[in-house]
């Protein structure tokens, strides 16, 4: 079977192998390169190296058998959703939304329509700002995460260039990120800067975190600062800032220091809070701030743009204050 693919503005500068790998998703690796090899594979009908970049324009020939193309079905189950979002900022290149607690941010064995990105491709589609039919590789992505229970601030990018731009300068700590979160007790340090070592372990889907670097183990360094912002019956409320961003980290790191947060079953015991309405870990993304070190380029309107949830809006925050 024959088949071509035009790169488009979303597609290009990136590996030919890596656009592939996407776009022709019943093609294994080794088949893949073992046609490049062939010259079964070519763009703008001469031989292609897998690391070779792609251009807008360039067209790319596939010769390949027709099985390798049966699960080239575009993903449709945004298509069924009605979008409910709550969008604390949106221009041409991103969106960032506040998710409420409770929602799965990508699909999982148990949820596969109802998630953040659906939703963000729901709306996208319905104004006209995202076609899957004229893309090959190219989907609105997330450009971070948080847990199903966490509520608060995610940053979603339209086009592939805003993806690698904000994922790098996320990589490069070129973000300032903070979190509310209430814990049990009170932090005998009022504020401070706290430093560890976190290792994951996968069949849990737990983290470990240890005062000193263990000597095996996918070992991570995090640190993490908090403030005390609030106390009441024994108990505080924290603004959070994370200097690096782990899985858990916030989590474990202040259960770590004897202060589990209220509502948290995995790192802390949460029977009495669950009486209390603590449904989910008390634990919100509240605010992002873009701090770039360099000039962004097209992306330099960003630089110094603040995006905050307002502390009346999380709902476990009124136990503390108000």
């Amino acid at each position: 079977m024959y088949k071509s693919y035009t790169v488009n503005k979303n597609d290009a500068d990136q590996r030919l192998d890596k656009f592939l790998t996407k776009t022709v998703k019943a093609l294994p690796q080794s088949m893949l390169y073992k046609a490049l090899r062939t010259k079964k594979i070519k763009v703008n009908r001469k031989r292609a190296e897998p690391s070779q970049r792609l251009q807008e324009g360039d067209v790319i020939e596939l010769y390949l058998k027709d099985d390798f193309f049966s699960e080239e079905a575009k993903e449709q189950s945004f298509r069924v959703l009605t979008p409910s979002l709550n969008i604390a900022y949106e221009d041409e290149n991103i969106i960032i939304c506040d998710k409420r607690q409770g929602l799965i941010v990508h699909s999982d064995d148990k949820e596969e329509v109802n998630t953040l990105i659906n939703h963000i491709k729901a709306h996208l589609y319905r104004k006209g700002e995202y076609d899957p039919d004229a893309e090959n590789s190219f989907a609105p992505a997330l450009c971070n995460r948080i847990d199903r229970n966490t509520g608060g601030l995610v940053i979603a990018a339209k086009t592939a260039s805003a993806l690698r731009f904000v994922n790098e300068k996320i990589k490069n700590n070129e973000m300032v990120k903070k979190y509310v979160c209430a814990v049990h007790g009170v932090p005998e340090k009022k504020q401070d800067t706290l430093r560890g070592y976190l290792i994951k372990f996968g069949d849990e889907n737990k983290v470990t975190v240890y005062d000193v670097k263990p000597k095996s183990g996918d070992v991570k360094t995090i640190i993490t600062k908090y403030r005390v912002i609030a106390e009441k019956n024994g108990n505080a409320l924290l603004e959070v800032e994370l200097i690096t961003g782990r899985t858990h980290q916030i989590r474990a790191h202040m259960s770590k220091i004897g202060h589990p947060l209220l509502g948290d079953g995995k790192y802390g015991v949460n029977r009495e809070e669950k009486k209390q309405g603590y449904k989910f870990q008390a634990l919100y993304s509240r605010y992002i701030r873009f701090d770039f070190k360099e000039d962004a380029g097209e992306f330099e309107y960003l630089n110094g743009k603040e995006i905050t949830v307002d502390l009346k809006d999380i709902w476990f925050v009124k136990d503390f204050l108000y």
